[in-house]
């Protein structure tokens, strides 16, 4: 029986382990991206307003059509009639009542009004095209904000474990002291030293920590993901995305981008909508035309055939009898209006010239960001060579000065300047690594390159 237990509760041991590997995820830069798009508040009610504005221009373009109308009305009609009823002197009222009914159908339509209600269904369709295109430069922001965060991570990532790892070089070291101090090889002075240099090491590994932390924090947030302590991130080769010596064009750059960045095409649509509102204004200086019909019974239609002795003739036979069609034109010719269509177009023609500058400011902008783009991508190119030539001067400097301080040929001084030296050089190596990165993706961003790692 034991035995049976024992098994059955190492099966359930195993099939929890097995649901808990199936439920850790390592995310991609990749799944990020279409995660947080996917579940961001911002780009969900864009969503929903790009889905209003389908409707709104469906609407528009139904007032082409005519409108129709139908009513029915009921008429009841009481007659009073004196007389005598039953036997002896009894007198009683009599009320009879008789009841008829009415018809009316009618419909209008726009046939004229100086081309504004074209207008209105172009100007409804560019708002859809223009909702979309917002939504898509909200994807972009959003796109770069977790690309920024994911490599956050990474850095951290890194931080900690080069700090891990000077930990376990500076606990040789010190080990390594206390038999020289043992040995009076050394002073009580150089010990403390290199004990305090762990204990420096330890607070930056600390520091890394609560800085990863945070990092993963930021980019799950930025996810709208709840914060999970088993989220993971997957760890790309960056080996050959390093110093890919680029020289970028900044007009070369530009030039594309302005073919493919949505905001470019939106502020172009937003000019022609501005554009499209001021010929709807200046329609009101001209007369509309309305052509309307109208079909009803010009008198009631009684169904009861026999009231107060009065015969009826049938239904049909009356309603031939008092349909009467009816069709019409309205013409309105605006004569004074108090200035309300002069003043219209007067505002619809200013903001035609703000929505043209704001088509330029957002040329403008996006041409400072490429020439900052292409100037970071230089820069970070020749940050990183000059890092990686320090890095590895000092790394052979510290692997030598280790070798002299495990030979007791230099004192802890020189030795932990060496260190420090390294580390310094480490770390910015790595900042150069990941900023070099960073600035290549942005350069790819603008020229229409998906974000991957």
């Amino acid at each position: 029986m034991k035995r049976i237990f024992l098994i059955f509760g190492l099966g359930l041991a195993g099939i929890g382990v097995g649901v808990r590997a199936q439920e850790k995820k390592v995310w991609t830069l990749e799944e990020c991206i279409s995660y947080a798009l996917e579940q961001n508040i911002t780009v969900r009610k864009s969503v929903l307003s790009n889905q209003s504005l389908v409707y709104t221009a469906e609407q528009t373009k139904a007032q082409r059509f005519p409108s129709v109308n139908g009513s029915i009305g009921e008429n009841f009609n009481w007659m009073s009639a004196d007389g005598f009823f039953g036997s002896g002197d009894s007198l009683a009222l009599g009320v009879i009542g008789s009841n008829s009914t009415s018809f009316r159908v009618n419909s209008s339509v726009t046939v004229y009004n100086f081309g504004k209600l074209n207008n209105q269904i172009k100007q409804s369709e560019l708002n859809i095209e223009s909702g979309n295109l917002s939504l898509a430069t909200t994807k972009e922001s959003i796109s770069l904000s977790i690309l920024n965060a994911f490599l956050q991570v990474l850095y951290a990532q890194e931080q900690v474990k080069n700090s891990e790892k000077q930990i376990e070089s500076v606990k040789q070291q010190l080990n390594l002291a206390e038999e020289r101090l043992l040995l009076r090889a050394i002073s009580q002075s150089d010990y403390l030293q290199i004990k305090s240099q762990l204990a420096s090491q330890q607070l930056t590994l600390a520091n890394a920590q609560s800085t990863l932390a945070i990092t993963r924090v930021n980019l799950m947030q930025l996810m709208e993901l709840p914060v999970d302590n088993n989220f993971e991130i997957a760890q790309p080769n960056f080996d050959a995305q390093l110093n890919q010596n680029r020289t970028p064009d900044v007009q070369e750059v530009f030039a594309k981008a302005l073919e493919i960045k949505p905001q470019i095409k939106n502020a172009e649509i937003s000019k022609q909508v501005a554009a499209l509102d001021e010929k709807i204004a200046k329609a009101g200086y001209y007369p509309s035309l309305t052509a309307s019909a109208d079909i009803n019974t010009s008198g009631s239609i009684n169904f009861n055939n026999d009231v107060l002795g009065y015969a009826y003739a049938p239904f049909k036979e009356q309603l031939d009898r008092s349909l009467r069609p009816q069709l019409s034109f309205s013409l309105s010719v605006p004569i004074y209006q108090r200035k309300q269509v002069k003043t219209s177009v007067a505002k619809a023609r200013i903001n035609y010239q703000n929505a043209e500058l704001s088509e330029l400011d957002t040329r403008n902008q996006l041409r400072k960001s490429i020439e900052q783009a292409c100037q970071d991508v230089s820069s970070a190119q020749v940050k990183y060579e000059a890092s990686l030539e320090s890095y590895n001067s000092a790394l052979e400097s510290s692997n030598i000065a280790d070798e002299k301080f495990s030979q007791g040929l230099i004192n802890s001084v020189d030795y932990l300047i060496t260190r420090t030296t390294f580390i310094v050089a480490e770390s910015q190596l790595l900042q150069a690594r990941f900023n070099l990165i960073f600035t290549y993706k942005i350069l790819d961003f603008y020229t229409g390159i998906p974000l991957t790692l």
